[in-house]
């Protein structure tokens, strides 16, 4: 009782005005009585209240504990569930100059209770963005941002790898996303370099280069499950690029799944972190719902009509490819279930991405959708929970993130219900803090109404 009334105390020391709860408010907060996931273990703590100073959390505790302060900010946790703000790794930032576009996204994603994003899509504006946002200046999760891609079309020698790594180093990128069509020379140039700066790369695997070498090189991950169904299929060497189809779209049914444990004990020996993006083929590749039928889900009324229409165009072409077969991609994705399976019964690193905005992969919306399919490939809700929380934290290396405790980033959402129970609760949200500013549900209704059809890539 005597350390509550002493953190009361000194709260109120730095307590500002709380102004009006249907508004976002900087400043002290308590969310009181509230069910914690704190995500460090599996568990509820019931009836807590959580303390916030200046993008902190600064005490967790039973309610009866303390009294609340005055100028305190109150957000009522009855009945509710508090988790830690979750990730996109594997997220599409515009480019170009058209900056309000990017911000119309970045509010999208929060406003969607998603607070850090992994940037894949390279552009120096994406720099001054990432300025923007650790200043606080605008709205938006906190960004790494990835160089603009390595690949065949821009890595044409080994000189040009080398070139590439160190400017993009200087430059105050992350990471390096590599692209398909990389040789396996200039491959080893960008490794090598790499290496030699101190930057990680991830993203896609050159045809040239496979899986096996992807993972003995030290990917920080492996995104897409890319190169993972090329890897169990009997002779896949005499099996022509085209023919393979995006992400083995076309060979998944000659995998002999006998070859699943030896590719997920070298990714764990390697310690490759995956990112699987199931929401890309759960939805581009599948024969079981029409492009029509995905164009008219309820959040396609954020995408920008021109690139709504792109969407359902991509999705006619790749099923008119005359190699595509329904029962084949059917086969892929059950394939890919069952290796995102043993991947996490056997330990390796996952972290959720969706490839937002892909292909019926509305920003946000889609984060949501993906940890749905990583439920439906046989993951508990709590091991779902964790590749975008604390899995996302140790991937950057940062134990303050993904996590409620003492000392972390006070980046939270609030939930109408348990998602230990129910997964699909995630996307049931009662408010979003990030950092210094709390957005209760009205407040979310309201901004996602002004971004109606104002979401571009």
């Amino acid at each position: 009782m005597k350390n509550g009334f002493l953190l009361w105390a000194g709260l109120l020391l730095f307590a500002c005005n709380s102004g009006p709860t249907d508004s976002p408010v900087a400043g002290v907060f308590v969310i009181q009585n509230v069910s914690v996931i704190p995500m460090n273990k599996e568990t509820v703590l019931e009836n807590q209240d959580v303390f916030v100073a200046d993008g902190k959390i600064t005490h967790i505790g039973p309610t009866a504990e303390k009294e609340p302060g005055k100028e305190v900010l109150i957000i009522d946790g009855v009945g509710k569930f508090l988790i830690p703000g979750l990730a996109e790794m594997h997220a599409h930032m515009p480019r170009g100059e058209d900056t309000a576009a990017m911000k119309d996204m970045l509010e999208l994603f929060v406003l969607n209770g998603v607070t850090t994003i992994r940037g894949m899509l390279g552009d120096p504006v994406h720099l001054e963005l990432k300025a923007q946002l650790s200043k606080g200046e605008i709205t938006g999760p906190h960004f790494y941002a990835a160089a603009p891609g390595l690949s065949g079309g821009t890595v044409k020698s080994v000189k040009d790898a080398d070139s590439l790594v160190r400017k993009y180093k200087n430059e105050g990128y992350d990471l390096l996303k590599l692209l398909p069509g990389l040789t396996p020379e200039n491959f080893n140039a960008i490794v090598k370099t790499a290496k030699e700066v101190n930057i990680p790369f991830a993203g896609h695997v050159s045809y040239d280069v496979g899986i096996w070498n992807a993972i003995a090189a030290g990917y920080a991950s492996v995104d897409h499950m890319d190169g993972f169904v090329e890897s169990l299929v009997p002779g896949i060497e005499k099996i022509p690029e085209h023919k393979r189809g995006l992400f083995g779209l076309h060979i998944a049914r000659q995998a002999d799944l006998s070859k699943i444990d030896t590719l997920v004990k070298a990714l764990k020996q390697h310690n490759i972190w995956v990112v699987p993006t199931e929401a890309l083929p759960e939805r581009w590749f599948t024969p079981l719902r029409t492009a029509e039928a995905f164009s008219k889900d309820p959040e396609m009324v954020y995408m920008n009509e021109s690139v709504l229409n792109n969407w359902v165009k991509a999705k006619n072409n790749i099923m008119a490819d005359p190699l595509y077969d329904s029962a084949g991609a059917v086969a892929l994705i059950a394939l890919r279930k069952k290796i995102l399976k043993a991947c996490s019964d056997n330990d390796v690193g996952i972290v959720s991405g969706s490839d937002a905005p892909q292909v019926f992969d509305v920003p946000g919306f889609s984060l949501h959708q993906e940890l749905k399919y990583m439920a439906d490939a046989g993951l508990t809700p709590f091991e779902v929970l964790q590749t975008s929380t604390v899995n996302a934290g140790a991937y950057f290396n940062n134990p303050g993130s993904g996590v409620i405790k003492p000392g972390a980033v006070s980046d939270l959402v609030l939930l109408n219900g348990n998602p230990l129970n129910d997964i699909t609760q995630t996307s049931s949200i009662a408010g979003v803090m990030i950092g210094k500013q709390w957005l209760p549900s009205n407040v979310i209704a309201q901004r996602l109404d002004a971004l109606k059809g104002k979401i571009r890539q």
